[in-house]
Parts: C-alpha cells; structure tokens; sequence
C-alpha cells in the first residue's frame, strides 16, 4: 500500500453523525407479517397484515388489519387461517390499509423493516405499492430467516422455519398463519438471535446487515490491503498486477471506506470480481472532501477503471444548441467542445431521449425549422416546403418564404428561453398539457409533461453551469467545528485549491493558498478548464448550508426568471406536496388504480 500525502495540515478527520451507524438499542424496528391468497407477487393478493414495533428490546405498538382482495379466497387459504370471504369483505381494500401501514411503520430514516423470509412479505407490500403508482419507500429490511442460518447450527435447529425457531428461541407467541401472531412470534426470534449476535461483536445496524451477508474468499484474503490507512478524507485507488487502475473511489475516511470492501456489506458482483484481481491500493489524502471527489472526478477521466460506471464518459455527454448558420436549426452533439453562448445550448441531458424531448418542446412553441440540410439561394430554387408549413408550424424558409431577419426572432425566442427568461416558452408548454388532459389525451399530455420536464433541466443545469464557469475567482468557507474551517477556491468553475484554517488564522492561510492554487485562464469556452460534473459538484458543495463566501472577482448570479429558478420552484412545491399532501396523493392514486381496475 503507497500514502501520497497531499496536504500536510495533520488534523484528524471527525465523521458526522450521519456517517455513524446507529446502534441496535437506539434503532427502532417494525416486524411484519403478511397473510395472502397464494405465493406469487404479481397474482395473488394480500389479506391480512400484522406487525409490532419493537425499540431498545420492548414493544412500543402493534398493527393488524385485514384486507379486501376483491376476489375469493382460496379453500386452502381459509383453512390454513381461518380468514373467510366474509371476514375479508367489509375489510378496507389494499390501498386503505396500506397507507394505514406505511403511517404506522414511520419514515424511512426512522424506522427498519424486519421479516421472516422478507422477499415474500416485502415482495408482496412493493408489488401493491407499485399498482398504485407511487414509489415504494426506500426502507432498510432485515431478514430473520437469512440471519438465522449464520447463528443457529443444524444440530440446534433442523431448519429456520419461524415454527422451529419459535420453539428454539421459547418464543411467548406460537405463530398460527395469523398476520400479528406471526409477527410477534418473529419478534421473539429477532431478539433472540440478537443476543447471540451480542456475542460476535454486533453493536450496531451496520454490523448486523453485514453479518446477514458473506464473505467471498477473495475479500479475506486481500483485507491486508485496507490496512494502515488514514482517517482522512481522500482518493483510493485498487490496481492490478500490471498496476493499471481498476477502481476509483472517494470518501471522508479512508479506513472505514476501504475496510467495507472487504466485509459482507460489500454485495457488488463486480466489485467482488474487481478484488479478486486487485494487488495493490493507493490513497491520495485530501484536505476537504468536495477536492476528494474533484480528484476521483479527474482520475477517472483520465485513467478509465474497468469497473467504474460513472464519468468515464464525460467527454461523450449529450448537449443541444443552435447551430451557426444562416437559418440556424436545433441539434443535439456530444461534447462541449462546439457550445458558445452567442448561438445558444443547454444540457448536459441524461441521453439521447431526454435531449430529443427538450429539442421537441422547443419546436412546440417556436417555428424554427426542423429539416436538416442548409439553406443556400441554390438549394431554395429546387425546394419544396414540408407539412409543417401547411400546418403553420414554420415559416419555410426552405424555399425563401422568410426571410434571415424575420426568422431571427425564432432563433433569438430559443436563445431567450435556453438563456435568460423561459416564462414564455415555460407557459406555452404547461397551456399545452393542461389543454391536452383537459380533453382527456393523457398520453399525450404525459408525452408534454416529458418534453417540458427535460427542457427545464437541461436548461437549469446549463445556466447553472454557466453561472460558476463565468466567475473568475471564488473563495468559500464551511465550518467543520466551533473554531476550524475549510477553505475552497475556486476559478472558472475549476477546484483551485483547498485547505483547513483556525478561525485565529484564517486570513494567513486564505492568502497562501490563494498564491498556489492552480491557476485558471478563461479560453472562452462554455467550460473553459474542466468537465461538467467537476462544476456540478463544485455547484452542490457551495449549495450547502453553512457555506460562507469570503471572496469573489466576478457576479455569481443565475436569471431571475430562467429555468433554475422555475426548477427550484417546482422542486419547492414537490417538497410542500410531500410533506403535507401526501394522504391526498395517494387517496387520488388509488382513486385512479380503482378506476382503471373497474374499466
């Protein structure tokens, strides 16, 4: 293992407390049962649903509720739990009393979903979930039956069924095929293998997920590699016998991080490839984590790891502009390389799709030409105008029927919209998906909300990128503790420099670094000295709260009324809608599900 110290200020790294796994004691878990009409997520239904939330080892509340399945319930099934059609008819349909389960449960930072064999239970609640069209939360599970099969031997148990373990654990509770007794049985369980884990050392959520998982050989065998590391914010770097890189990555604590490789909680299959060929790790120190993921950013880029997914490609990132010509028309490139504001772009868009939609949302409210060949006095003699000309969606210019200044007030709208004020292009398209759903063309008006969404964030995150890349020099500051600090700087868009100050001298080391900081010329370009995503992630760390700007040489300003600022309103309202609406939106989900199941 090689240490390439980058910066010599030997302050100890502090993780948050959200880097600290919370212990079993303080965790509050909710075990859940299901009782369903047969085995299959996609056929079957749920009829009963029972669980118990349990903190510090006792029981701090209970759920149980039957559930309508809107069809009959097997023979086989009503003997197995004594549930009947009758018992299940005026119970509350699945939508109900799953909304009623998920308030019970509490948020997904709260609380940690534990069943006995978890794939059918929680298989069973996400295949409801999705069938009313909302996003299943994304809640940590923990599976009894997998836990168990590491702490009980054969000779104890002959098998984990919950009814074997009930009995081994002297479980209060026998599990009966009914929701809540299930689900108090298997409470009994989860605590009894708790204490028998208190013995392998697990203290703390995290230590009890990676128990529940194993150990490739391969991870046993390479643990020296994680040794003797810093816990420092940094680069790690895993390379091969020929000491090519193959994986690159970036954390605050270089130890922690590192080790996890080599633990249960590492599930990637390609990362289990990647260590069994790795042989050796190197590690760049840092003195802040945002210059951490700068230089992961950059070594990617250039050194392109096998088994890095992302920023390989950044080079490669999909963009629109106008292009340079007479009767300039919108195209989609890859690179920035050809971008320049006097013509117009926005982007980066998440692929081909979601550019070709904020190209179309542009054709709708402008009539800017959609042919593909120039334009010249040669070409408008032979010309013949498309169909959009019949439906006055473009003036064709094809055949001289505009003239270059009457169709530079389409080109000067885009620019407008892409650049500076996207209320009229914004409104233009919202009319047209409110008019569209009005007349109950809800694909179409689904295609419209598409097409709006990707121009406001191609268009957001240009102006966004715009904003940084234009400001010659700005130096941030973010407290780390009551009287330590991190200092930023940042040129053209371009992490400069970082380093860690004393409140007492923060101005001495603001002055040093800012004479060996990397210098940063402005070539004129969209990016002038690096990649998107280092702008962006320079962009989300001054985002922070906290974060106090010291100095700037330049204006850092977005328009007041461009596509960020509508992004961040929409998000605002998102947020709102989340927070307090949340009941309404699912009664209208399951609304609309109850109306396309009766249809």
């Amino acid at each position: 293992m090689k240490s390439e110290q980058e910066d010599s200020l030997g302050l100890a790294f502090q993780p948050s407390f959200d880097e600290i796994s919370p212990s079993l004691y303080e965790t509050t878990f909710v075990v859940v049962d299901l009782e369903t009409t047969g085995g299959s997520h996609n056929s079957e239904a749920i009829i009963e649903i029972g669980a118990v939330k349990v903190r510090a080892g006792e029981i701090i509340g209970e759920f149980q509720t039957l559930v309508n399945p809107e069809s009959p319930i097997p023979p086989f099934i009503t003997v197995l739990t004594g549930i009947t059609d009758a018992m299940a008819s005026t119970a509350p349909k699945i939508g109900e009393a799953l909304f009623s389960f998920l308030e019970f449960v509490g948020p997904v930072s709260e609380s940690v979903l534990v069943a006995h064999n978890a794939p059918f239970d929680i298989g069973f609640l996400k295949a409801a979930w999705s069938k009313l069209e909302i996003a299943w939360p994304a809640y940590q599970v923990l599976d009894t039956a997998k836990i168990a099969r590491y702490v009980i031997t054969r000779d104890e148990a002959p098998n984990c069924k919950l009814s074997t373990l009930s009995t081994f654990f002297g479980a209060t509770t026998n599990p009966d095929h009914r929701a809540l007794s299930d689900a108090r049985a298997t409470v009994d369980v989860f605590h009894g293998i708790l204490d028998r884990l208190g013995g392998h050392g697990v203290q703390t959520l995290e230590d009890l997920r990676s128990f529940s998982n194993r150990v490739t050989s391969a991870q046993r065998r390479k643990r020296y590699l994680a040794e003797g590391l810093p816990n420092s914010p940094g680069v790690y770097v895993f390379r091969d016998d020929q000491g090519s890189a193959l994986y690159i990555g970036t954390t605050r604590n270089l130890r922690n991080r590192v080790r996890s490789y080599f633990t249960a909680a590492e599930t990637r299959k390609r990362i289990h490839d990647m260590i069994s060929i790795a042989v050796s790790l190197d590690v760049i120190q840092t003195a802040t984590i945002i210059e951490a993921e700068v230089r992961e950013l950059r070594l990617i880029t250039e050194k392109q790891p096998r088994f890095n997914r992302r920023s390989k490609f950044q080079a490669k990132s999909l963009w629109i502009k106008l292009t340079r010509e007479a009767f300039p028309r919108l195209v989609a490139i890859r690179g920035a390389k050809g971008l320049d504001d006097d013509s117009g772009w926005a982007g980066p868009f998440n692929g081909r799709d979601e550019a070709a939609r904020a190209i179309e949302a542009l054709y709708e409210v402008t009539q800017l030409r959609q042919c593909k060949p120039r334009i010249t006095l040669t070409s408008i003699k032979s010309a013949s105008p498309c169909a959009l000309f019949d439906m006055k969606r473009c003036g064709a210019p094809c055949i001289g029927q505009e003239s270059i200044d009457s169709y530079s007030s389409h080109v000067k709208a885009i620019h407008q919209s892409l650049h500076l004020d996207a209320r009229p292009a914004l409104s233009s398209l919202n009319q047209r998906m409110v008019e569209l759903a009005e007349q109950e063309r809800f694909e179409e008006a689904a295609e419209a909300r598409n097409r709006l969404g990707a121009l406001i964030r191609g268009s957001a995150r240009a102006q966004r990128i715009r904003s940084l890349t234009r400001v010659k020099e700005l130096i941030a500051a973010r407290a780390i503790s009551t009287n330590t600090w991190e200092i930023v700087i940042v040129r053209h868009g371009k992490f400069a420099a970082s380093a860690i100050a004393k409140s007492s001298n923060y101005k001495e080391v603001v002055e040093s670094l800012r004479l060996t900081a990397e210098v940063v010329f402005d070539n004129g370009e969209v990016l002038p000295a690096s990649h998107h995503e280092e702008v962006e992630a320079l962009l989300r760390y001054l985002d922070q709260e906290g974060i106090r700007i010291i100095e700037i040489d330049g204006i850092w300003a977005l328009p007041t009324f461009g596509s960020a600022a509508a992004r961040s309103e929409i998000e605002k309202v998102r947020a709102k809608v989340d927070a307090n609406t949340y009941k309404e939106d699912f009664a209208n989900s399951v609304d609309r599900f109850a109306q396309r199941s009766t249809s």
